[in-house]
């Protein structure tokens, strides 16, 4: 493990299955990382992560849009705001979600900039550059009006409410030129979780998008994503942590990244690997057929990655391939099966 850093990281939302990967890369970097969680998830942090000692620490923050963290900021170097402020289920109108979302993201950024600190990495999503151009890239943004957000359900709410929230960190950033914005725009997050991953008992939510591989379990199960497309949570993960080290806006213009993996991620293909790795399986019945699949226009989303590059100097090449993302999220699936059943829980 590396010793060469000392500063001080602030990661918000590191229980999560990209906040976890995120303070596990820094960790290994010789960083010191404060991280935040909520209610239990607080000392299954402080479990996850026991081995680094007093390299980690975490804080209880049980309201991103809302908590005082003036003291948690205090002596924090970076902040990488990786926590979802957004509900997956709500009530209320889409105001109210929007306003949800821009305090979720704009609470921390505020409090870090009056506690003095500079650089400030901001997780979003390629929802917000979602459009009809073609190639997507770093000044594509979406096109969702509130209108069809309120019509068109919770997918249309969800990404206004994101590009609402990344707007307002931009427009924070521009009046707040002191500040060295970054923000990632990742999709759906596939592969396995940080080492030392815990969930004690059956959790679907702390499956996170990992929860499609649990349905490959089921024979007849045929829960897949809605839309094409994906990265390994471990590059967008590299992505977060290189940006520390990435050059200042006055010097390469803003930094906004959208992500996505290179390669084509194919769910049929997903399954087939899945049944030559675990013939057993296949011998029981357990696992999905991959002519269930869905037939997406394309298997990759259009993103130019030349500006993840520039700015952080993660090759394309350098990504993970889409089978070892499957197979990596599969092994950790099963695991925590296992695990649970183990221990008298009925998935």
């Amino acid at each position: 493990m590396s010793t060469q850093k000392s500063e001080l990281i602030l990661v918000t939302g590191a229980n999560g299955f990209l906040g976890s990967h995120i303070v596990h890369q820094l960790l290994e970097k010789g960083y010191r990382v404060r991280g935040t969680a909520r209610g239990l998830k607080v000392a299954l942090s402080r479990e996850i992560f026991a081995s680094y000692g007093d390299k980690f620490e975490v804080v209880t923050v049980n309201d991103i849009a809302k908590d005082d963290i003036s003291e948690i900021v205090r002596g924090v170097d970076a902040v990488i705001h990786a926590a979802a402020p957004l509900p997956s289920h709500y009530k209320g109108g889409i105001e109210e979600l929007i306003q949800t979302a821009v305090e979720g993201a704009l609470n921390i950024i505020r409090q870090a900039e009056k506690g003095g600190v500079k650089r400030i990495i901001y997780t979003s999503s390629i929802v917000a550059v979602f459009n009809a151009s073609g190639t997507l890239g770093p000044d594509d943004w979406s096109t969702v009006t509130t209108e069809q957000a309120v019509a068109g359900g919770p997918f249309p709410a969800y990404i206004k409410a994101k590009t609402e929230a990344e707007k307002a960190v931009w427009k924070f950033a521009e009046e707040h030129p002191q500040i060295d914005l970054t923000v990632l725009n990742p999709p759906y997050l596939f592969g396995p979780f940080a080492p030392n991953f815990k969930i004690p008992k059956p959790d679907f939510g702390a499956l996170s998008t990992n929860l499609h591989f649990l349905h490959f379990l089921q024979k007849e199960g045929r829960w897949y994503p809605s839309s094409p497309g994906g990265a390994d949570v471990r590059d967008v993960a590299r992505i977060h942590v290189e940006a520390l080290n990435s050059p200042p806006q006055s010097q390469v213009g803003p930094k906004r990244l959208p992500i996505a993996s290179p390669y084509d991620a194919n769910w049929k293909e997903a399954a087939r690997f899945v049944r030559e790795a675990y013939p057993e399986l296949v011998a029981n019945g357990r696992l999905v057929d991959p002519s269930t699949g869905p037939d997406f226009p394309f298997d990759k989303l259009p993103v130019d990655l030349e500006r993840v590059k520039e700015v952080t100097g993660v090759e394309p090449s350098s990504y993970q391939p889409w089978k070892d993302t499957v197979l990596g999220a599969m092994a950790d699936v099963i695991r925590f099966e296992k695990q649970w059943i183990a221990e008298g829980y009925k998935v």
